[in-house]
């Protein structure tokens, strides 16, 4: 499937749209699941509590923040690949502030990822090329199934790179 074009998505999202290669969506999650777990299982317990700022999200809140971003992403690609064309509004980030995924080991964390992740995977192998066509409406814009999919890498991707340039520093 072609990566989704301008106005298959909200022009806001494009930042994390355009990050990602285009290719097989699957092998595209699957590789990112693979990264995701060889940077989350290098830090400790101790050290999935850095913040790098204060104000800033800890390393657990940064992976608590990409698991219920897929979750809520996953749910809507499944609506748009469905033909479900009920308005769903803009997710806010008040999840993170929701809960405390500091109270929780960083190893239930990443295995909750990797059922979330599993579970993306298997709804995106299980759609034909015309449902990955299909629009729904995201925060008052025609949203496509395949620019969802690319949405959830490319969010993923975003928080990835941070944890890259931010977090990774002697601590």
């Amino acid at each position: 499937m072609n990566k989704p074009k301008e106005g298959d998505f909200n022009p806001q999202w494009g930042r994390y749209i355009n990050a990602v290669q285009e290719g097989d969506l699957v092998q595209l999650l699957k590789d990112q699941e693979q990264d995701l777990l060889s940077l989350y299982s290098s830090f400790s317990e101790e050290q999935s509590f850095y913040r790098y700022d204060e104000g800033k999200w800890s390393l657990k809140e940064v992976l608590g923040h990409i698991i219920d971003t897929e979750r809520i992403m996953s749910y809507r690609l499944l609506c748009a690949a469905r033909g479900d064309k009920t308005p769903l509004p803009r997710h806010q980030d008040i999840f993170v502030n929701g809960t405390s995924f500091d109270r929780r080991p960083l190893a239930e964390l990443i295995a909750e990822f990797c059922a979330v992740r599993t579970a993306s995977i298997t709804l995106v192998q299980g759609l034909n090329g015309e449902e990955l066509r299909r629009a729904g409406v995201i925060n008052n814009a025609a949203t496509t199934a395949v620019a969802l999919a690319y949405f959830i890498i490319g969010h993923a991707l975003h928080h990835l790179n941070v944890v890259r340039e931010k977090y990774l520093m002697p601590h």
